[in-house]
């Protein structure tokens, strides 16, 4: 088998294990009384990110993916997803806060996982949000200048 049979045959796998997590995850929502629509929009960025963003390069599980978020907020997602805004930015920074405290109350992260998650967010946060600002500065042309942050 070819590593290219290998890497779909894994992302197949993570899909299929996602598609159930994401429907807890929309069940633990609805739980805690968050609206339909809110609950649409998390499970939207959440299926985006673990579908789409860690299985992109390799077959990453969304548990590994706690420790992407800092790449994908303030690199990929800015540079692919032509939605990228200050507003979107923010609704994953709060979907990731409630995504990983599910997965924490799961069992599916430590403690840790979980920490690590929220101190990213507080502590990157606002690097994030201007690093899409000088990406969408129409007078900065330098890449080195809108990455400068990473």
């Amino acid at each position: 088998m070819s590593d290219y049979e290998k890497y779909v045959r894994e992302c197949k796998k993570i899909k299929k294990e996602n598609e159930k997590l994401l429907e807890d995850f929309s069940n633990w929502l609805a739980e805690k009384g968050l609206s339909s629509k809110t609950i649409k929009k998390h499970i939207a960025n959440m299926d985006f990110y673990i579908n789409e963003h860690l299985l992109y390069y390799d077959p990453i599980t969304a548990a590994e993916g706690a420790y992407y978020i800092d790449y994908f907020l303030g690199y990929w997602f800015i540079k692919k997803a032509m939605w990228a805004s200050k507003t979107s930015i923010n609704d994953y920074a709060s979907g990731f806060k409630k995504f990983y405290k599910f997965m924490l109350e799961k069992g599916l992260i430590t403690k840790q996982d979980y920490e690590d998650v929220c101190l990213t967010i507080k502590e990157k946060k606002a690097d994030w949000l201007e690093t899409l600002e000088r990406f969408d500065d129409p007078n900065i042309t330098d890449p080195e200048e809108i990455w400068e942050l990473f």
